[in-house]
């Protein structure tokens, strides 16, 4: 088990304290473009453009109009001369664009963790339906996290609707993992099934999945076919208990994923509020590459 270095622990907290802005010059040089998007229409500001100021919208929980504000004001104080892009095309270009993660690189041996959340679009609070119960007007999206259980990093996001069950995201999310070299993947119950079990075993990694309660032997024991992993960890569990077997396949660093789930509420609330399913997840993805960079030591 890793110790930690509570010294430079401290000082990580009180960094993501600290307040300066400033835009390099390579953001400055790519802020504007000319690119036809179709008929006589062109995109002024670049992607990279967008993506910043948007950035601090997320992260800040600002408006579009306090967000055009705020970047008028730092673009003021820098002595720039561009021009700062208006609220309704910051609304627009968001589902436009292609967010990259800016995840750290790591080669070999990965451990990954997967869970999901929901995050409301639109409906009560959680007083008013205690108290008065809930409308029918309620709608949820489902965010599913990939995480890599060593530096926190999250490695693969997907955005889906609240009638989708995890076991059916699984494999689209281990599918843009295809070239990684994972080891082991850990999950919950809600996983157990054999589609998710195939797509682990696609990737040459581990699944640390309990079986549900009542689980039964899939293929007999004296069967000249490989051994179903499924079918091992009952055994295990048989053998043993479902605890030691937990604590041997290494299950319980799945609770990293429980707590990237709280970082993301933590800093951007549990709502989101773009109201379109584009936005909506590039809402996602630029929250996620927020978490990431904090998580990212300041050397880097």
């Amino acid at each position: 088990m890793n110790k930690i270095n509570w010294k430079e622990y401290n000082n990580k907290l009180v960094q993501q304290g600290q307040v300066t802005f400033w835009f390099s010059e390579d953001v400055v040089e790519n802020w504007t473009c000319e690119r036809s998007v179709g008929g006589s229409y062109t995109n002024h500001y670049s992607d990279l453009a967008i993506e910043v100021l948007l950035t601090i919208k997320f992260f800040y929980q600002l408006t579009y109009r306090s967000t055009q504000g705020f970047a008028e004001s730092i673009i003021d104080l820098m002595g720039f001369n561009i021009e700062t892009p208006d609220y309704t095309t910051l609304c627009r270009r968001l589902k436009k664009l292609s967010i990259d993660l800016n995840r750290l690189e790591k080669k070999g041996n990965m451990h990954i963790v997967v869970d999901s959340t929901g995050l409301k679009v639109y409906g009560e609070g959680e007083w008013k339906v205690r108290a008065h119960g809930y409308s029918k007007r309620r709608d949820w999206r489902k965010l599913h996290l990939v995480v890599d259980e060593e530096n926190n990093q999250i490695i693969a996001v997907e955005l889906t609707g609240n009638d989708e069950a995890d076991c059916e995201v699984l494999p689209r999310l281990l599918d843009s993992l295809s070239q990684e070299e994972v080891t082991a993947v850990s999950a919950d119950g809600a996983y157990d099934t054999f589609e998710c079990y195939d797509a682990i075993e696609g990737i040459g990694a581990q699944a640390n999945i309990p079986p549900r309660a009542g689980a039964k032997i899939r293929q007999h024991g004296n069967s000249k076919k490989p051994p179903l992993p499924r079918d091992e960890n009952i055994r295990k569990i048989r053998e043993t208990s479902l605890r030691e077997w937990k604590k041997d396949s290494g299950y319980h660093r799945r609770s990293i994923s429980e707590t990237a789930m709280y970082r993301f509420k933590a800093c951007f609330s549990h709502q989101m509020s773009s109201k379109m399913f584009g936005s909506q997840f590039n809402e996602a993805m630029i929250k996620v590459k927020i978490l990431n960079r904090l998580a990212t030591p300041r050397s880097l």
